[in-house]
């Protein structure tokens, strides 16, 4: 699946620190101290030492940090296709080759890909690791960049299903008007409007006595934003707002791959955002699975609408933390950027550890407040809430706080990503992305597994 493999074949790859280029040059052969002279190498980047017959010898690459996941990501793609190898600390390997493995990231399902070079490791520990994260990772990465037509909420059970069948998951699911039945009745509101039925998608995993830890992920596949239209250029990414169920996917992938012992639930709420004549309408009111009555102020803002149902029914259960991902507001993304992904939680202790796990793996996340004044916009005249506040100030919170109203029995992570890198950088192509992922795996690792 990856080139990354367990052995020690093919050219050596010397990883040098900046700061220690000139002694490290200064020890060389005068062979390779010319050749690097000569060549115009200056210390930076990387540089291909062939033997005296012309052969390739080694691979030297110059970096400002060689722990970081990013150090080899840019040469992973630059090197010619063969096999390398590398050492050092397992701490060193493990960042190395998942960056490695990363940068090397292509999404090919409608084109050939480029083929890579693979990279040896020669600790079996660090590959089985590294392809666990990478796999989750991947896999959402994946989903997001999918167009809609391939990735309705029938193509999504279909992704989960398979997900299930690899660890040995229960797999369920209740579709289209069953939701009434059930009740679920935002669920179906939202995607009562699309020919790609609506419906609640549901894995179970791991042993009954363990803690209980419930994972949930919008799954809007994609959101014309109803009868409140988007304009085009609103709507030409909205493929991505399926992106939350994408990350609790690829964070359940990382769970049961790593056997983390938890007691793993994952609801996804799926539906397309779409017109037709039976669309919800602004003004419209309805009451959630909570019992709680809300007015429709704007039909585009209804990622909070069926994640309310979906955290409703994961609170009933009570688990140990509920975590959900959602596409949910683009004043997350005016207040922190693409590339910082903010959340809000209501358990301090796990908040602290998440933040700090994002620093560590390099995958950083910011913390939001629940400010709890702004839940008066969230209050209806006429019903109990209503789904958007009047004013855009604090829109992510406002929308946070919403959620914040159908959990009340567990301690809740709510992240507001942009699942979209809008930029190239190392490790990290233009794209579907997986934002503090690996910094809630490593926190959660931390909680369960220490």
């Amino acid at each position: 699946m990856f080139n990354l493999v367990y052995g020690r074949e093919g050219r050596p790859i010397r990883v040098i620190k900046d700061d220690n280029y000139e002694q490290w040059l200064a020890e060389q052969s005068v062979f390779i101290r010319n050749w690097l002279v000569h060549s115009g190498f200056e210390g930076k980047g990387y540089c291909l030492i062939p033997k005296q017959d012309g052969h390739l010898d080694q691979v030297v690459v110059v970096v400002t940090d060689d722990h970081s996941v990013w150090q080899l990501s840019d040469l992973a793609k630059a090197l010619p296709e063969a096999s390398y190898y590398l050492e050092g600390s397992s701490e060193q390997l493990a960042a190395a080759a998942l960056g490695w493995i990363l940068g090397q990231y292509q999404f090919t399902e409608y084109k050939d890909g480029v083929k890579h070079a693979t990279l040896c490791v020669n600790d079996e520990t660090v590959v089985n690791n590294v392809t666990a994260l990478a796999k989750g990772v991947v896999l959402t990465r994946d989903l997001v960049n999918t167009p809609a037509g391939d990735m309705m909420p029938e193509h999504l059970s279909l992704t989960m299903q398979t997900l299930g069948r690899e660890y040995g998951a229960q797999f369920s699911e209740i579709v289209g008007d069953e939701l009434l039945k059930e009740n679920f009745p935002t669920i179906h509101m939202v995607g009562r409007a699309s020919e790609h039925a609506p419906r609640l998608l549901e894995l179970n995993w791991g042993e009954e006595s363990a803690p209980k830890l419930c994972l949930v992920g919008k799954g809007v596949c994609f959101d014309s934003g109803g009868l409140d239209l988007k304009p085009p250029a609103g709507m030409r990414l909205m493929k991505k707002d399926m992106g939350g169920a994408a990350h609790v996917l690829g964070l359940a992938a990382m769970i049961m791959a790593k056997s983390l012992p938890v007691r793993l639930r994952v609801l996804i709420p799926a539906v397309e955002n779409a017109v037709s004549g039976n669309a919800f309408r602004p003004g419209d009111i309805v009451t959630t699975r909570k019992g709680l009555t809300v007015e429709i102020d704007n039909t585009d803002a209804e990622g909070r609408l069926v994640l309310c149902d979906a955290l409703a029914l994961a609170d009933d259960g009570q688990p140990d933390l509920i975590v959900d991902f959602a596409t949910l507001t683009g004043a997350a993304r005016v207040a922190l950027g693409l590339e910082l992904p903010g959340f809000y939680s209501t358990d301090d202790a796990f908040a602290a550890e998440l933040m700090t796990a994002g620093e560590s793996e390099e995958d950083n996340v910011w913390r939001l407040p629940l400010h709890q004044p702004y839940a008066s916009y969230m209050k209806g005249s006429i019903s109990d809430l209503v789904n958007s506040s009047p004013t855009p100030m604090g829109g992510s919170i406002t929308a946070a706080l919403y959620l914040q109203k159908f959990v009340e029995h567990s301690p809740w992570v709510h992240f507001d990503v942009g699942a979209w890198n809008d930029r190239v950088r190392p490790g990290r192509p233009k794209g579907g992305e997986a934002m503090g992922l690996r910094a809630v795996f490593k926190a959660l690792e931390k909680r369960y597994a220490s």
